[in-house]
């Protein structure tokens, strides 16, 4: 693949996942200043991962059988509906339809463009390459999204957080889905391979089937639940210290540059070490940054917390996608990123309900210190992942 055409797949990913990002820093702050009670707002952010569920497996057969642009076109229409609606009419049932339609578009994008850059590549060795790139873009979108709006709500009102505010901010990510489709339009759609017949009639469980498999999504999931605790606790931990939106928004972007910067780094790591390597490491280092973040006592500490736990969380997702894309068997690339996508997005679904219930009874610190220990118990399982070659699925 082309250095230019990746870069603007990439642009293009940033700008529908920022849409997403973006209203999920605003939907919760615009609860709770409405009244809504923290569990409430667990509720809502729960939202952003329901589509994505029940939407992943169609979105990605929908890329295996038509390529890039339909899926993309979708994912598009769906966020600029979702932002609209809430900034037309900013209410708590709307920010829930816009919650829905978000996570559905960020996860239809995210299918099809992995998928498409993943066949790109002429042989498995670019792999970690090119997925260490498309995978900043998530990263850029967390940075990008959150900033642009906490600052947009501080300042487009007459005062901070006003509803004027909240109506700018949404107005604008409305907007950012068309530069996506400006960007990603032009790239030239790979030849679809024909369904083969040992393909016919199988399910996305037959995937399942692989022992390799499934160790990969079950330490994934782990790693996905520490980025959700993170996403889940700042806004409501910055709410209870008297944080601003903006500095809630930077502290988000802190963790999303930190990402993004690893990702970067990883072509050049990835090629000395194999994929397990470097998500043991940052598996540990992630339960480490957990274990301290809800002693930090201030914006500047918490700041430096985010840094590291991005460093950590950020270098993951392209070994998994390198990973996933050798074990998944041809021409069904597209179910096996969904397989993922529904994985971790089930759990951002439950786990903010969940937290919003133990929260309640630890309190901030104990969401933290309970995830630390799962990513560190789960850290055992990471070595069992080195391939040797491609399984089978029977």
């Amino acid at each position: 693949m082309k250095s230019r055409e990746l870069l603007r797949l990439v642009a293009a990913q940033v700008c529908v996942h920022s849409a997403m990002t973006g209203a999920r820093l605003a939907a919760p702050l615009l609860a709770l200043q409405l009244g809504y009670s923290a569990a409430q707002v667990g509720v809502l952010l729960a939202l952003f991962a329901l589509s994505p569920v029940i939407l992943a497996l169609p979105a990605g057969r929908l890329a295996d059988r038509h390529g890039l642009r339909v899926p993309l076109l979708l994912a598009i229409g769906a966020a600029m509906l979702g932002t609209g609606l809430a900034a037309a009419w900013p209410r708590f049932g709307m920010l829930c339809a816009m919650a829905l339609l978000t996570g559905a578009s960020a996860g239809t994008a995210q299918i099809a463009l992995q998928r498409h850059v993943g066949r790109a590549v002429a042989h498995p060795s670019e792999l970690k390459t090119v997925f260490s790139w498309i995978a900043i873009a998530p990263a850029m979108a967390n940075f990008i999204g959150p900033l642009i709006t906490g600052l947009l709500i501080d300042h487009a009102g007459p005062q901070p957080a006003h509803e004027t505010g909240f109506r700018v901010a949404f107005g604008v990510l409305a907007l950012l889905p068309l530069a996506c489709w400006a960007l990603a339009r032009g790239a030239p759609e790979r030849p679809l391979p024909p369904p083969g017949p040992r393909d016919a009639g199988k399910s996305v469980w037959d995937l399942a089937s692989v022992p390799l498999l499934r160790r990969l999504l079950m330490v994934n999931w782990l790693q996905a639940m520490a980025w959700d605790v993170h996403t889940f606790v700042l806004p409501i931990l910055g709410h209870e210290r008297g944080l601003s939106a903006s500095t809630i928004g930077a502290l988000l972007g802190a963790f999303a540059i930190a990402a993004a910067g690893v990702r970067m780094a990883l072509p050049l790591l990835a090629a000395k070490l194999p994929e397990w390597q470097v998500m043991y490491g940052a598996t540990l280092l992630a339960a480490c940054a957990l274990m301290v973040y809800p002693l930090m006592p201030g914006a500047l500490a918490m700041g430096a917390c985010s840094v590291v736990l991005g460093v950590a969380l950020g270098s993951v997702q392209p070994m998994v996608l390198s990973l996933l894309h050798q074990v998944a068997p041809p021409g069904r690339q597209g179910e096996a990123m969904a397989l993922r996508v529904m994985t971790i997005n089930f759990s951002s679904f439950l786990m903010p309900m969940l937290f919003g219930s133990i929260g309640a009874v630890t309190g901030v610190a104990g969401l933290f210190w309970l995830v630390s220990g799962a990513l560190a118990l789960g850290a055992r399982a990471i070595p069992g992942l080195q391939v040797a070659e491609p399984p089978k699925v029977k």
